[in-house]
């Protein structure tokens, strides 16, 4: 019988992960299934250029795991029984389970409420695509001098209100900040920020917290009014509360705490990766959620999986931040360079060629996500035990 592995999520971690567990393994040995609840990748780095009605193209996941072996279930993930290692599912052609001897969870987040009143019922967010097109639906029914405010002072939060600025003028944009704008960043490249806000004429409410949102308006610390036709949450993400229901170990943000291998640490047999993964990172700290994170624990994930199933020495990624990159907007972006303990260091890069830069970044992710297997080999690994050609038993 083939080793059974499942992948739940396809997004940046999980998509990256079935494709690199399809290259470096033989079909012969095992099966792999990927769950995901929608049938596209969704390029979540790129949801605020889909609120503001900017075109994008998704990825059918069918087309991207066609011809690597890769199974494609359409289901959203109800429960995990890690005793009997089943999952349960639900989709359009009805409830199922499916059974593994791997799992790796990387079923990602979603925008916090922090349970601030009235975010559930009237902020929008760009968490996911479902919810990025409902926001779209509403800034194209806005007319000229509405009302915007963006919660998050975030790189989610900036990359939001900068794209939606430039790319709708017309509009009257706000960020509400809990502390000031920019402050993890150097020096230069905070005065950077603070021009590009400028020139887009974004009003910056620091040293805001936002307590409630109403319809037409947010409620700041002490009753003060922030008018807003629309609020944009950004103010941090949330895992969902299907690992801890399940008997996994998680942390007190309900992530998956793992090893230095992203193995869990209560069930041998779970791995997790992206922000699902609570993830110390080479700083002693927890990784953030991330795409970069996605990229760090997907890599470990799947280079530990891989070795233990084919007998050989589990080996260690990295997992150290180099610097934050982020768009102001399709013409503007900083690249900030960070230390070892994710300190802003001096030198950044900024403007047209840090655009470029991140816009060459999106294009790499969404490439290697639609060629998930680019660079096969023609000879994949077989498992420890499992019998070559001639019938002889493989050991290692």
């Amino acid at each position: 019988m083939k080793h059974r592995i499942v992948v739940l999520g396809a997004g940046y971690a999980g998509a990256f992960a079935a494709g690199n567990l399809a290259r470096r393994l033989s079909p012969a040995d095992v099966e792999i299934t990927v769950v995901n609840a929608v049938p596209d990748f969704v390029e979540r780095m790129r949801l605020h250029q889909l609120a503001i009605g900017q075109n994008l193209g998704f990825r059918k996941l069918a087309d991207v795991f066609a011809g690597t072996g890769v199974r494609l279930r359409l289901a959203r993930v109800t429960g995990i029984d890690p005793v009997r290692r089943t999952v349960a599912v639900t989709g359009d052609d009805g409830d199922g389970e499916l059974a593994y001897d791997t799992l790796l969870y990387a079923l990602g987040s979603a925008a916090a409420h922090h349970g601030v009143p009235g975010v559930a019922e009237y902020a929008f967010d760009v968490a996911g695509r479902s919810s990025a097109l409902r926001l779209r639906e509403r800034l194209a029914g806005l007319g000229a001098g509405g009302t915007v405010l963006v919660v998050g002072e975030g790189l989610t939060g900036i990359e939001t209100a900068t794209e939606f600025a430039e790319s709708r003028p017309d509009l009257s944009v706000a960020l509400a900040a809990r502390g000031e704008l920019g402050a993890w960043l150097s020096p230069k490249a905070r005065r950077h920020l603070h021009q590009a806000f400028d020139r887009l004429g974004i009003t910056v409410h620091e040293h805001t917290g936002i307590e409630a949102v109403e319809p037409t308006r947010a409620i700041a610390a002490g009753g003060r009014s922030i008018p807003a036709d629309v609020t944009v949450w950004s103010a941090g993400f949330a895992v969902h509360p299907l690992a801890a229901g399940s008997g996994l170990e998680v942390a007190e943000t309900g992530q998956i705490v793992v090893d230095r291998t992203m193995r869990s640490v209560s069930h041998p047999n779970v791995y997790a990766a992206g922000d699902c993964a609570y993830a110390i990172g080479e700083n002693g700290r927890p990784l953030p959620m991330s795409c970069a994170s996605a990229g760090f624990t997907n890599m470990q994930a799947t280079a530990a999986i891989i070795a233990r199933l084919t007998g050989g020495e589990v080996p260690t990624t990295g997992l150290k931040y180099y610097g934050n990159h982020i768009s102001l907007g399709r013409r503007d972006a900083i690249f900030q360079m960070v230390d070892g303990e994710v300190r802003s260091k001096s030198w950044y890069l900024g403007g047209r060629i840090a655009a470029r830069l991140k816009s060459g970044v999106l294009k790499g992710a969404g490439w290697g996500v639609a060629h998930p297997t680019f660079g096969m080999p023609k000879r994949q690994r077989r498992l420890a035990g499992a019998p070559d050609r001639a019938g002889v038993r493989v050991s290692a």
